[in-house]
């Protein structure tokens, strides 16, 4: 209710996102950047390290936030290499019907060298 504000956002994983979005909208939530590097439901319980999260619920955000009319969305997709440059035209299939933008963003290492992924997961 701030004068003059245009957009209200918000970025997140999306894990709790479909039970608040409701009542962020009508908070006035107007454009979300929600996350997500896998289309593949073995892959996404390995990167958010929880069982039964599952890919229906990030899809079910996606729907979710459509139908309620948010100005903008926004899906990021980090690529990693040797782990999901596979699904780049899964991603473009996924959301070609939707109203949103798909970004793909680099990869970046933790140290120069190596990967903050490789780093926490014991990778050469």
């Amino acid at each position: 209710k701030l004068e003059g504000l245009k957009t209200i956002a918000v970025t997140t994983n999306g894990i709790n996102l479909a039970r608040l979005l409701p009542r962020l909208k009508e908070a006035g939530l107007n454009a979300i950047n929600i996350s997500l590097d896998t289309l593949v439901p073995a892959k996404f319980e390995f990167i958010v390290r929880r069982k039964g999260t599952g890919l229906s619920s990030k899809a079910t955000v996606l729907i979710l936030a459509v139908m309620l009319c948010l100005l903008f969305l926004q899906v990021n997709c980090v690529v990693m290499r040797g782990f999901n440059e596979d699904e780049l035209l899964g991603f473009v299939d996924f959301t070609k019907d939707l109203p949103l933008d798909v970004r793909f963003i680099e990869y970046m290492p933790f140290d120069g060298k190596q990967s903050c992924f490789e780093i926490l997961h014991g990778m050469e």
